[in-house]
C-alpha cells in the first residue's frame, strides 16, 4: 500500500515535549526540514506503490530524510538507522513530532525503498534537495550552469621519481641485463633489497649497506 502519513492530530501531549520546543530553530537540519518540499515528494514517490495491495509502506518523508542523511554523511544503511535513534535533529528532520526510542525501520528497508524507485526516484529526490539549497539562498542558479571538477585528490597510478620502488625496479633490470649477456656480478642485492625498501629514505645502515666505502 501507499506510504502511511505523518500528519499529527495538533493535540498536545501533556507527556512529551515535541521536539521542535526543544531544538535550535537555527540548526541546519532544522531548517532544511523547513524549506524541502515533504508534499511533493509524498506525491512523487506515492506513484511506486499500489493503494490496496499490501501493508502500509513507511513514511515517504522518513525513508527520504534517512537517504539524504545518508549521502550526507557518508554512512551505510545500518549506522544511518541507528544513529537517527540517538539524534533529535535527525528525528525531527525526518519528521517525527516527538522523541522515539525505537529504530524506525530495519535497515533493509532502505534498500527495498531505493529498488522501487530507481533511478527517477533518486533524480526527483536530488532535484528538490537542489531547489532547497535555492530557495536558502545557501546556492545560486547559476552555480549548476557549470561544473568544475578537481583531480588533484583522487589517486593516480603515479611514482614520484624519488621513489624507492624506481629504484628497485632499474636494480631489476639491470641484474636481467647482466643475466642476458652474461656478465658476472658480484652482488645482485635480490635479498637485501626488499628489506631495504621498508627502511626511511637516508637511514645509515641503508646508506651504508647500498653505498659500502671503497
Amino acid at each position: 500500500m501507499k506510504p502511511k502519513s505523518q500528519e499529527t492530530s495538533g493535540q498536545i501531549d501533556l507527556f512529551n515535549t515535541p521536539l521542535a520546543d526543544l531544538l535550535n530553530p537555527r540548526h541546519e537540519l532544522y531548517q532544511l526540514a523547513q524549506l524541502i518540499d515533504w508534499k511533493t515528494i509524498d506525491d512523487a514517490f506515492g506513484q511506486y506503490f499500489v493503494a490496496s495491495q499490501g501493508a502500509p509502506a513507511l513514511s515517504t518523508r522518513l525513508v527520504a530524510g534517512l537517504h539524504y542523511l545518508k549521502h550526507a554523511f557518508a554512512w551505510s544503511d545500518e549506522a544511518v538507522v541507528a544513529r537517527w535513534l540517538e539524534n533529535p535533529y535527525w528525528q525531527f528532520f525526518c519528521g517525527e513530532t516527538f522523541f522515539q526510542h525505537d529504530t524506525p525501520c530495519h535497515p533493509t528497508s532502505l534498500t527495498k525503498w531505493r529498488q522501487r524507485m530507481g533511478e527517477a526516484g533518486c533524480e526527483q529526490l536530488l532535484a528538490l534537495t537542489i531547489q532547497a539549497g535555492i530557495d536558502s539562498k545557501a546556492v545560486k542558479k547559476q552555480d549548476f550552469e557549470a561544473v568544475t571538477v578537481d583531480s588533484t585528490v583522487q589517486e593516480k597510478a603515479i611514482t614520484y621519481p624519488t621513489d624507492g620502488k624506481l629504484y628497485e625496479r632499474c636494480r631489476q633490470h639491470l641484474v636481467r641485463l647482466a643475466e642476458q649477456h652474461e656478465i658476472s656480478l658480484r652482488q645482485n642485492y635480490n635479498r637485501k633489497a626488499p628489506y631495504l625498501l621498508l627502511i626511511p629514505k637516508g637511514h645509515k645502515w641503508q646508506t651504508a649497506t647500498i653505498m659500502p666505502s671503497t
